[in-house]
């Protein structure tokens, strides 16, 4: 009785981690799969290393849905311009700063503000569209989205455009410029990703 008891009992534990070793195994090949419906993603993309960098570690949130991928792709970039905007807005204070710069910095801020907001409007959008839609309503939305990532990549483009010209070069222009630079990429991807999402439909 003991013994039948103890095989039982083995059998019931081999069984257990088998199934524990085949569940693990899945959500290896899950995952790789999403990383991989990612990266190939990602190079339809302008910068397509930035966008596997930023994107990738959202892989098991993303799986592979095209809308999910673009909607996190604007979350990066709303989050990286908002934390421009801070930057930028601190270098009202920099050491030196010439009236000219002080007020690039200022308009720089404000493009940013704007830049945060067209990108929320679109997040918002993007999150309204229903499923598997595709009718005039879908394609109104759509429409906004893309016209609100646009004008905010342009916004970047004016931020940067502030600081034109042989008198604006030096260490402000250079380290506005870098986090400028990376939010108008990470801006640009999304486009390309919520591009990609509508030739789905």
């Amino acid at each position: 009785m003991a013994r039948s008891f103890n095989l039982s009992l083995i059998l019931f534990v081999l069984y257990l981690s088998t199934a524990a070793i085949a569940m693990a195994r899945n959500l290896e090949e899950e995952s790789s799969g999403d990383t991989k419906f990612i990266k190939a993603s990602c190079e339809m993309t302008s910068y397509p290393d930035r966008c596997f960098q930023s994107l990738s570690s959202y892989a098991s949130e993303i799986k592979k849905q095209p809308r999910k991928l673009a909607e996190t792709a604007l979350a990066v970039s709303i989050a990286r311009a908002k934390s421009a905007k801070t930057y930028v807005s601190e270098m009202t204070d920099y050491k030196g700063i010439t009236k000219r710069q002080h007020e690039a910095v200022a308009d720089c801020v404000e493009e940013m503000g704007d830049t945060v907001d067209r990108l929320s409007n679109s997040l918002k959008e993007l999150k309204h569209l229903e499923e598997g839609d595709s009718g005039e309503e879908f394609w109104f939305c759509l429409s906004n989205v893309r016209t609100w990532t646009s004008a905010a990549l342009t916004d970047e483009t004016t931020c940067l455009d502030g600081f034109g010209g042989k008198a604006m070069n030096g260490e402000l222009k250079s380290l506005i410029r870098t986090r400028i630079v990376s939010v108008a990429e990470e801006t640009s991807n999304a486009l390309a990703l919520i591009n990609d999402f509508a030739s789905k439909h």
